[in-house]
């Protein structure tokens, strides 16, 4: 493994949709011993609340909490970003840069549009970086071609049927003290700012009843759930026993 290279990368389109997403697995990851890392597309400069400066510091502060190995912002436009040639490049080269083994993106379709448009350009991108006739170039040198072995999206506030669902029992108060640290984004009755359906009071609330329902699911307190469009395959069903419940 090279010095840079990271076990998952997770990229998402706004600060702050990785921590209500999939902060927990990271977390779990992170605690394993894994290489994680993070790639914000925009810096949610279009957000009612707060500035972009706010939310890049907040994005800093939460990464400390989940203790990734990197965090950057590929700085593209919120709200006008697009699916094509030159988005896919630029996500290409950091893509080739980290060379995850596991990729996790936004979900396919949700409520915010920059959301569904978000996860489809991370998908072709990982997939057009494993072509080597595409070339990209990181401090002026060629990159290699490499394709992530998964690519995995979060449900965000839309729910759809997940194809597997992470326990995160044990990281659960590491993921809410990381979702907190976006102070300027939800519900905080001090701040003399516009209301947002994310700043609402039962936003937050609404967020650890979903993530009730996943642990239910799976007979867990706390779960995260995943979309993967390419069915994982398993060595052998032992894979897929859960604990007894005590």
């Amino acid at each position: 493994m090279k010095d840079n290279q990271l076990h998952i990368l997770a990229i998402a389109t706004h600060p702050d949709d990785i921590e209500l997403g999939c902060a927990g697995t990271l977390i779990k990851h992170v605690l394993m011993g894994d290489k994680v890392g993070i790639l914000d597309l925009t810096q949610g400069e279009l957000g009612t609340r707060g500035t972009a400066e706010m939310r890049l510091a907040e994005a800093k502060k939460s990464a400390e909490v989940m203790g990734v190995t990197v965090r950057e912002n590929a700085g593209f436009a919120d709200g006008f970003f697009r699916n094509d040639e030159q988005h896919q490049k630029q996500l290409i080269t950091y893509i080739r840069h980290y060379r995850p083994n596991i990729v996790i993106a936004n979900a396919m379709a949700d409520r915010h549009p920059d959301h569904g448009r978000g996860g489809k350009l991370i998908a072709d991108a990982c997939f057009y970086s494993g072509l080597r006739k595409i070339e990209t170039f990181h401090d002026g040198v060629i990159q290699e071609a490499w394709r992530p072995g998964r690519v995995f999206h979060m449900l965000q506030d839309r729910f759809y049927e997940p194809t597997f669902i992470v326990d995160i029992s044990e990281v659960y108060e590491q993921k809410k003290a990381a979702i907190k640290c976006f102070e300027s984004q939800f519900h905080n009755p001090a701040w003399d700012e516009p209301m947002t359906y994310i700043a609402g009071e039962n936003f937050l609330k609404n967020v650890e009843s979903r993530d009730r329902l996943m642990g239910k699911r799976i007979g867990k307190l706390y779960g995260e759930a995943f979309i993967c469009e390419n069915l994982p395959g398993i060595d052998h069903l032992n894979h897929l026993l859960l604990p007894e419940m005590p």
